[in-house]
């Protein structure tokens, strides 16, 4: 499928999520704490608008840091020092005033970026002790205090690095009365910087994902290592708060209606209002949990049709929109196919081609947002009906003639399910992909063999013991390249998969 520009002028774009862009850094907390801390200190020179005129002030700004975390994993930044060396002659007002002391509160702005992306957090109420107004000389006040956690959605390197910084003097006399003027604010910005920008970073942080570090597959053909199964009470592969907190602010908010149950909510927008197509690439693994081994998913191309229902509740503060979704490769709905080896009983070296065919409806696409978060989680349900076929199949490296139709004697569903937040954006949605993951249960084999029954072969080297879904499946979806909005992640690209 290709997008149609034309339709970009015809229909506006409307999401169940906001902003391209991390905006703000009050994250939620989660279940792995950072690891191995690290001294970080820079000093940066700024220019500050005093009373008496600009002025040069140093600034040494420092921090204990995490060197290497998970992705959506808290980072709290620890002893938080801000020590700034006000000049003499920025504190000849103070002397002017007959002040005998003064104290700061400092507020610095901090640079979080990750690639292309980026999000000022503000270290607000840094207060440094009252210092006395030298007789001349410089001073130096020390500000401290707690700030804001950060958290990163993707794997790679992350910056931490100060940008503007605000300083508000409260002068006092030695009797401890307030002076005339009773304060002083000052706005300071990096030295020869714009914008706030500076090339001084606080911290390096190393980002990696849920499964890192990733072992390479083997040179030669052999199963690929299983996908690392998320933590039951976690969800998929994100903390449990997320899912906590999208069922807790949810369950609140209409607790809270009991009492005056509002008679317009919930609002459905008319599909024609919102409606759009849009297309993607996912690609991830999938285990064969009898095989002890996974194989390779895609990357599969997706066309999307946006918002077949959406339905605003401001009362309940959530937003549901469904979406539909099938699979095309060369013109079939299906993923591409995929070829695997694995040991068949445990020693028995099998490949075969292994191809999953979407059958009955679009696959359905349910996400859930919490809108009165400043976070918006999002929890996001994705359900494919699918069919297993295998075909070119070799055991010990001699082929195996399965037939044209050897395949599970019924679809399966495949049910993915991605959480993730959109202020600051880490996670899975639907708009910008991340990570989905879930179990599927493999039905019995049947139409295998040419001249024999291979039926039962296959049922017991494949499909899923008992009525449990016991096949883990990891997929990573690219962002959308929409419709309504073709210059942005258009044509649609590839994700890497992720085990």
């Amino acid at each position: 499928m290709t997008v149609d520009p034309r339709a970009a002028a015809r229909r506006p774009l409307h999401l169940a999520v906001g902003g391209a862009l991390v905006v703000a850094t009050a994250l939620i907390p989660s279940t792995e704490s950072a690891a191995a801390p690290q001294e970080s200190e820079v000093l940066l020179s700024y220019t500050c608008s005093f009373p008496s005129g600009t002025e040069e002030v140093a600034v040494r700004v420092s921090a204990e840091l995490p060197s290497v975390v998970r992705t959506g994993a808290e980072i709290q930044p620890e002893d938080v020092t801000v020590e700034v060396d006000v000049p003499a002659s920025s504190l000849r007002q103070f002397v002017e005033t007959e002040a005998a002391t003064f104290s700061t509160v400092a507020e610095l702005t901090v640079r979080n970026a990750q690639g292309d992306e980026s999000a000022d957090a503000a270290w607000k109420d840094l207060k440094a002790e009252p210092v006395a107004v030298p007789a001349e000389g410089a001073a130096v006040v020390v500000a401290t205090g707690d700030v804001p956690m950060v958290s990163f959605g993707s794997p790679g390197r992350a910056t931490m690095a100060p940008a503007a910084l605000s300083l508000d003097f409260t002068p006092l006399t030695a009797e401890g009365a307030a002076t005339t003027p009773p304060g002083l604010a000052v706005r300071c910005e990096p030295t020869g910087g714009e914008e706030g920008e500076q090339e001084g970073v606080l911290g390096e942080i190393t980002v990696r994902g849920p499964a890192d570090p990733v072992v390479p597959g083997p040179a030669t053909p052999g199963p690929a290592p299983l996908p690392e199964d998320p933590p039951p009470a976690a969800g998929p592969g994100l903390p449990p708060s997320v899912r906590e907190r999208i069922e807790g602010l949810t369950e609140r908010r209409l607790d809270a209606l009991d009492d005056e149950p509002p008679a317009s909510c919930p609002v459905e927008i008319p599909p024609e209002w919102v409606m759009t197509t849009a297309e993607a690439y996912a690609a991830g693994y999938a285990n064969a949990a009898k095989l002890d081994g996974a194989t390779a998913l895609g990357p599969a191309f997706m066309k999307v049709v946006l918002n077949k229902r959406y339905i605003a509740d401001g009362c309940a503060s959530t937003i549901d929109v469904t979406s539909a979704v099938d699979f095309d490769h060369q013109g079939k709905r299906q993923l591409p196919p995929s070829r695997a080896t694995f040991l068949t009983y445990g020693f028995m070296p099998t490949t075969a081609t292994m191809t999953l065919e979407q059958v009955g409806d679009p696959a359905h696409v349910h996400s859930h947002t919490v809108t009165d978060s400043p976070a918006w989680p999002e929890e996001t349900t994705i359900t494919a009906q699918l069919s297993m076929r295998l075909s070119d199949v070799e055991v010990n490296g001699v082929p195996l003639d399965v037939g044209p139709d050897c395949r599970t004697a019924r679809p399966f569903e495949q049910v993915l399910r991605g959480y993730g937040q959109s202020y600051p954006r880490f996670g899975y949605l639907v708009a910008f992909g991340g990570p989905l993951t879930g179990y599927a249960h493999i039905p019995p084999f049947e139409g295998c063999g040419v001249g024999e029954d291979l039926d039962a072969v296959f049922t017991a080297a494949v499909s899923s013991a008992g009525k449990e879904a016991d096949n883990f499946t990891k997929m990573m979806q690219a962002p959308l390249c929409v419709a309504t909005n073709p210059d942005v992640n258009c044509p649609p690209a590839v994700p890497k998969p992720e085990r």
